[in-house]
């Protein structure tokens, strides 16, 4: 679980590279677009711009190169010429990247167009959770203390978390140990040590935290079909703290919210 300098050093350049993919979606305007044109568009920038690989493509049958997931689909959102982004709409996008061997993972929810205030509230407060987890990211501090973060932070909002997914170890593998959930309790589960690097991905609901899995066998919905909305990064466990591997130039002045 635990990465070399040398192999610290190759992950940061996967996870500023993948950064800079969500940097150049924040300059699209997706209202209208299907959500095969944003994968296309980002298969485009990985390969041809960036020189890297998309590493979701493949990986257990998938046939694109994100997840796409709108409104009331939690996650794996599959990629569809059928399906238009519209106004209004919150959209997950989930996308990893490898370079020289070495895989990022990170995901944003956008709001589209004039999204309503409820779902700009939730979308908000699935931000702030994602941080709060990797607030807590330090040597000698254990998983579930990450857990239990994201956890408090949601419910002290109202909104519930998915239990079914979590965040991952993540290196030369999309998914290695050890797992991250997105609930527990302090002081308990894998303790951090130096050089661990791993994903942390709340999805928060605002209804119940229940779902299912559509029919396609990736396409994983609310029970109640409200909405949810996930973020995600990968980090990696410093001396004296956490470095975020996937952070982008408009976050930087948001890591004070991991406070």
């Amino acid at each position: 679980m635990v990465k070399t300098s040398d192999e610290l050093a190759l992950m940061r350049v996967s996870g500023k590279l993948l950064a800079s993919v969500f940097e150049m979606l924040d300059g699209q305007s997706l209202n209208g677009m299907s959500t095969v044109q944003i994968n296309d568009l980002v298969e485009h920038f990985i390969t041809v711009d960036l020189e890297a690989r998309p590493a979701s493509k493949g990986q257990y049958g998938f046939k694109f190169v994100l997840n796409c997931s709108i409104n009331h689909v939690v996650c794996h959102g599959v990629p569809s010429d059928d399906e238009i982004v519209r106004d209004g709409d919150i959209i997950n996008l989930d996308i990893t990247l490898e370079k020289s061997g070495f895989i990022a993972d990170s995901s944003k929810t956008y709001l589209v167009g004039e999204a309503p205030p409820a779902a700009k509230r939730l979308v908000r407060v699935a931000q702030e959770a994602m941080w709060k987890g990797i607030g807590q990211v330090r040597p000698g501090a254990h998983i579930g203390d990450i857990g239990f973060a994201i956890e408090r932070h949601a419910k002290k909002h109202g909104y519930s978390v998915v239990r079914e997914f979590c965040g991952h170890g993540i290196g030369r593998e999309m998914h290695e140990e050890p797992q991250v959930m997105n609930f527990g309790r302090p002081g308990t589960g894998a303790l951090l040590r130096e050089g661990m690097v791993f994903t942390i991905e709340p999805m928060i609901n605002q209804g119940t935290r229940k779902v299912s899995t559509e029919e396609d066998g990736w396409t994983v919905v609310t029970n109640d079909r409200k909405l949810s909305a996930q973020f995600e990064h990968t980090v990696a466990v410093t001396s004296d703290g956490v470095e975020v591997l996937t952070l982008r130039h408009d976050e930087k002045s948001m890591t004070a919210r991991a406070a």
